[in-house]
């Protein structure tokens, strides 16, 4: 299986020939090679991991891509047919087996209602947690997508989170809102944090690739 990371929280799996996006939002460049798509996952329902346009793009080049989201998804993005998933549910398309844990996004603010959000681990491999710090109970990550930086989320949560996961392998999403030097201090911060658990952090940039 390899993984392309795209820009802030985007990712493409592809395996056997297939693929599969993840959060294709307003803060990654246009999707133009979409052709083979089984499945597109969305974590929620936040505008920088999905729009109307991603989705339109990837369903051109696949009209039969199935699309993943929790209810909240569902309700926001109600102009395409959602297939609803919820933690605890596994899911088979194509080659991907989808696993979804974790069930509510991360508080912003007491003002700020909580959403619907959804983790979901990648044929046992990738775990990507959305918007959340949901730790998948029962499974030893191999890679873990770990966001950087967000209005939720302070430097010092993703570490503990990092410390909690074990990951044996780690790399940074959902940096868009981060400066070359916030990223670069995030990437530092969770470098460290993963190499404490025997694990390797891969500081991935748009357009990298990884074999799993």
């Amino acid at each position: 299986m390899r993984l392309t990371k795209f820009e802030h929280a985007a990712l493409l799996l592809e395996l056997s020939g297939k693929k599969l996006f993840v959060d294709p939002g307003s803060f990654t460049t246009p999707i133009t090679d979409a052709a083979n798509t089984v499945a597109v996952v969305i974590t929620h329902e936040h505008a920088d991991h999905w729009t109307s346009d991603q989705l339109n793009r990837v369903l051109e080049q696949s009209p039969d891509a199935v699309l993943y989201g929790p209810e909240g998804v569902a309700a926001a993005a109600s102009g395409f047919s959602i297939v609803t998933v919820a933690p605890g549910e596994t899911v088979e398309i194509g080659p991907f087996t989808l696993r979804f844990f974790g069930g509510r996004h991360a508080v912003i603010h007491s003002s700020i209602p909580v959403i619907d959000n959804v983790g979901v681990l990648v044929n046992e491999v990738l775990y990507y947690p959305g918007d959340s710090f949901a730790v998948p109970e029962g499974v030893e990550v191999d890679l873990l997508a770990v966001p950087a930086g967000a209005p939720w989320l302070k430097i010092g949560e993703a570490i503990d989170y990092v410390l909690e996961v074990k990951p044996k392998r780690a790399f940074g999403t959902h940096e868009m809102v981060l400066s070359v030097a916030g990223k670069n201090m995030a990437a530092d911060r969770l470098a460290w944090a993963t190499a404490q658990g025997g694990g390797e952090y891969v500081n991935l940039q748009p357009g990298d690739s990884l074999d799993l």
